[in-house]
C-alpha cells in the first residue's frame, strides 16, 4: 500500500473547485441573529447566593438558563427552579478564569456572526420550511459537557430556541485548558486542534443540519452510516461554500489531501475485508469514530475514514444527479446512492 503522505495535487484542486459551482444568490433571503452573551452574565451574579439572581436571568434566558443548568451543569433544578448554590457557586469559582480567557479568542464576534447568518441564508434557501433558531447564545461550560454528533463530540448545541456555543471549547488549541493529563484524556490533540473559533460556525451549522435531520443509523451497516455522514458533509458544503474542506471534515489539509490520494486503496481495502455490508459495531467502529489515525492506513492517515468515503460517494452521485434537492437526497437509501453513482475510485 502507498505510503499516506503521497498527495495528489489534481484531485485536490478538483474538490476544491466542485465545493465553488452552484453557490445561489441569497443575498436577498431575511436573517434575524441576535448574540447573546449568557457568560458575561452568568458570571456577574453573587456566587455565594446564585439562585437569588435567577429571576432576573430568567427574563433574558427564559428556557436557556433551565437547559444551562440541567443540561450542561448537569443540576437538577428544585420545585421553584433554582439549583444547588454551593455547587454553582463552586463553577463559578472554577471557571472564573476560563471565562476570562475566552475574552482573548471572542472578542470580535462580527467575522462569526457574519459567517453564521450566511449560512442560514442559505439553510432558508434549501429548506425554506425550516425554522431557522434567531438567538446565538454564548456560554462557559464544563470541559467535559460534550454532545455526541452524527460528526464527532462538540461542546456546541441547537437548544430549543437558540444555537448555543460553548466557549470553553474555542479557547485555541493551545489553551492551557486543553493541556493538563484530564483534559488530554477527555480530549487529545486530535481533537483539541479543533477547538479555535473559527470552527464555531461549522459546528452551528452542523447542529442544524441534525436538528433537520436526526440521527437513525445505530445499528446498520458500515455503508449506511457512512453514506449519511457523506449526505451530512455534502449539505454542510451547500451551507457553508467559502468554508475550506478540511474544516468541514475536521481533518487537517494534509490528511485531506492524502486521502484523495489514497481513495481508491481506502475503498478497496473496505470491499475486500467485507465491510460495507456489516454492521457489526466492534468491527466499523474504527471508521465511522474519532481517533488518532486508522491503523490500516498508517500514523499519518485520520481517524473517522469512513467520513471521507461516504462524502465522495454523495458527491459522485450528485455529480451524476445535480437535479437531487438536499430534502430528497436524506430520504434515499444508502444502497441506491452507491449503485446509481457508480463509485469506482482509482
Amino acid at each position: 500500500m502507498k505510503k499516506w503522505g503521497i498527495l495528489c495535487i489534481i484531485l485536490a484542486s478538483l474538490a476544491g473547485c466542485e465545493s465553488r459551482k452552484r453557490v445561489p444568490d441569497v443575498s436577498g433571503i431575511s436573517v434575524r441573529l441576535e448574540l447573546q452573551r449568557f457568560e458575561e452574565d452568568f458570571f456577574s451574579i453573587d456566587s455565594i447566593h446564585p439562585s437569588r439572581a435567577f429571576s432576573q436571568l430568567r427574563l433574558k434566558y427564559p428556557i436557556f438558563l433551565d437547559d444551562f443548568i440541567q443540561n450542561i451543569l448537569g443540576l437538577p433544578l428544585s420545585d421553584s427552579g433554582t439549583a444547588t448554590d454551593s455547587a454553582i457557586s463552586l463553577f463559578l469559582h472554577d471557571y472564573r478564569l476560563v471565562k476570562e480567557t475566552s475574552k482573548n479568542t471572542f472578542n470580535d464576534p462580527s467575522k462569526m456572526l457574519a459567517e453564521l447568518k450566511r449560512g442560514i441564508q442559505f439553510t432558508k434557501y434549501y429548506f425554506p420550511q425550516y425554522h431557522a433558531p434567531e438567538k446565538l447564545i454564548t456560554f462557559i461550560g464544563p470541559i467535559d459537557a460534550v454532545f455526541e454528533t452524527p460528526l464527532g463530540k462538540l461542546g456546541d448545541v441547537i437548544t430549543r430556541d437558540a444555537l448555543a456555543v460553548g466557549l470553553q471549547l474555542h479557547l485555541g488549541h493551545m489553551a492551557a485548558l486543553y493541556q493538563s493529563q484530564t483534559a488530554q484524556t477527555i480530549f487529545p490533540s486530535y481533537i483539541s486542534r479543533r477547538f479555535t473559533p473559527e470552527y464555531i460556525p461549522v459546528n452551528c451549522m452542523r447542529n442544524i443540519i441534525d436538528d433537520i435531520f436526526p440521527d437513525q443509523t445505530a445499528g446498520k451497516t458500515l455503508l449506511d452510516q457512512m453514506v449519511d455522514k457523506g449526505k451530512r458533509l455534502y449539505v454542510l458544503g451547500l451551507l457553508l461554500p467559502e468554508t475550506a474542506d478540511s474544516m468541514k471534515i475536521g481533518y487537517t489539509k494534509k490528511q485531506l489531501d492524502g486521502c484523495y490520494s489514497n481513495e481508491g486503496l481506502i475503498w478497496n481495502f473496505f470491499l475486500q475485508n467485507d465491510l460495507i455490508y456489516n454492521s457489526d459495531y466492534a468491527r466499523i467502529q474504527n471508521y465511522i469514530s474519532e481517533g488518532p489515525n486508522t491503523q490500516e492506513f498508517g500514523d499519518d492517515s485520520p481517524g473517522f475514514i469512513g467520513l471521507f468515503i461516504g462524502w465522495q460517494i454523495v458527491k459522485t452521485y450528485m455529480e451524476k444527479f445535480p437535479e437531487t434537492r438536499p430534502l430528497d437526497l436524506f430520504r434515499l437509501d444508502a444502497r441506491q446512492i452507491l449503485t446509481d453513482s457508480k463509485y469506482k475510485p482509482r
